[in-house]
């Protein structure tokens, strides 16, 4: 019986056709040149077969911290085939070519899982990277989560990405270890699509793809994968990029036949729409297109999640972020009957990526300013959070493990100014308390000894 399903499945494959059965997606696959898009679909998507452990509640959003995770970094040698992605800038990963401002903290790693890179440490050693088309390394980063009580994250899934065959390799993997990682350690997660960069028409590559993810992997469809977030009975899809000024070639026309798609297509709709927008939609000025046709596309998604990255500086700012912004766009979100998801960041600074910018341009000041964000979310009455991101060292707002000993050289690194490597995850953990009211919004951080010990599910 096992070898009529193995060859049945094997028969499929050679016909081009998706496999029947549920075992998990190749992680032997390798990519190498020639390919094809057909061959990276059939050999990374399959249904959901590992273990899935209870944790947080994936029935709703409200009182949780989902944070973004980019995984959009490749090492050689991690069967990506794509060099140093995202790690370098302008094809170069060595000292005085970079694009990232935090250095990640790999020494829970084992050796075999960690990437020696030209940059050296301190010591003399060379400095060493991860990568997340490993499965060990996002189960890590899961177990992370489930230790500091952060609840899940909003995977990304860059559209201009999944066009060609490397980039759908790359982001299928990266998806597959999420979804393991989450269901393993009890966590939330869902699919966040980020339309950057797409052309005119380019949101056709989204309903294309999410076709694929349902047809081949049964995302949000399939009941063994116990940790996909829903939230009001429908499960959450994500799509970031909608309404902003900066030049963008698709139109709030795609935008809104995307949406009209997710949420009301008969065999791939159904989904909770979430609309990541500009920081001024409700204004309709400053980052946001001046177009009302915005407000209309809001309307017909669920969520709305403006970004607020590098919008201020200061925890004194936050106050006056929370008056001007947040209160209001709550109460917009209320007499419209949708949810709102604001976004938080621990700081900010791409001086690697972005050399005429200061390194550490919004400093943290110890977490200071991610806390009074929190705090002032939590006293305008937000009911969730998006914490900006989990691993996004190139912009340095990541909030997960990074080094006090960053490589010397010619380019400069930011650390954690020598607090714990945990101090964000940790801090993330309380701001989810925090909105759900388990603590109260005091001003200053709260004292870590006090913080409640989160273990791991006893079945990891």
């Amino acid at each position: 019986m096992r070898f009529s399903a193995i060859c049945l499945s094997c028969l499929l494959l050679f016909m081009g056709g998706a496999p029947l059965s549920a075992a998990d997606p190749d992680d032997a696959f390798r990519m190498t040149p020639g390919v094809s898009r057909g061959e990276v679909l059939r050999r990374t998507l399959a249904p959901f077969a590992g273990p899935s452990n209870h944790g947080v509640d994936p029935t709703t959003l409200t009182g949780k911290v989902m944070c973004g995770y980019q995984g959009w970094f490749t090492c050689p040698g991690d069967g990506a085939g794509r060099g140093w992605h995202h790690w370098g800038r302008g094809g170069r990963f060595e000292p005085g070519a970079c694009s990232i401002d935090l250095w990640p903290d790999v020494s829970e790693l084992p050796s075999d899982l960690r990437y020696d890179t030209p940059f050296k440490l301190p010591s003399g050693e060379p400095a060493q990277v991860y990568s997340p088309l490993d499965a060990a390394t996002v189960d890590l980063h899961f177990q992370w989560m489930a230790d500091h009580g952060i609840d899940g994250v909003f995977v990304q899934r860059f559209g201009v990405e999944v066009r060609g065959a490397a980039g759908l390799h790359h982001f299928n993997r990266v998806l597959s270890n999420c979804r393991a990682g989450a269901n393993r350690h009890g966590r939330a997660w869902a699919v966040m699509y980020d339309l950057s960069g797409l052309p005119e028409g380019g949101t056709q590559t989204v309903i294309d793809d999410w076709k694929q993810l349902v047809d081949r992997a049964r995302i949000a469809h399939d009941p063994a994968d116990q940790a996909y977030l829903r939230h009001n009975g429908k499960p959450v899809v994500a799509v970031w990029g909608v309404g902003f000024n900066d030049n963008r070639r698709y139109t709030l026309e795609e935008c809104a036949r995307l949406i009209d798609f997710l949420a009301n297509d008969p065999e791939y709709g159904g989904a909770c729409v979430m609309l990541g927008v500009p920081t001024y939609w409700r204004t309709l000025s400053r980052d946001c297109l001046p177009d009302e046709r915005l407000h209309d596309i809001l309307r017909s998604a669920d969520i709305v999640s403006p970004w607020m990255v590098g919008r201020f500086r200061t925890p004194e700012e936050a106050e006056r972020i929370a008056a001007e912004v947040w209160r209001p766009d709550l109460q917009w979100c209320r007499e419209q009957r949708l949810d709102y998801l604001p976004v938080v960041f621990p700081g900010f600074s791409w001086h690697n990526m972005r050399p005429d910018t200061p390194l550490g341009a919004t400093p943290r000041l110890g977490g200071r300013f991610l806390w009074e964000q929190f705090r002032q979310l939590r006293l305008a009455g937000a009911t969730m959070v998006y914490q900006a991101m989990f691993d996004e060292v190139d912009e340095a707002t990541a909030i997960f493990k990074c080094t006090n000993q960053p490589p010397e050289g010619e380019s400069r690194f930011l650390d954690y100014e020598g607090l714990p490597s945990d101090h964000y995850l940790w801090l993330v953990g309380q701001g989810g308390r925090l909105i759900r009211g388990e603590i109260p919004p005091t001003p200053g951080l709260p004292p870590r000894e006090a913080a409640q010990p989160h273990s791991p599910n006893s079945n990891d």
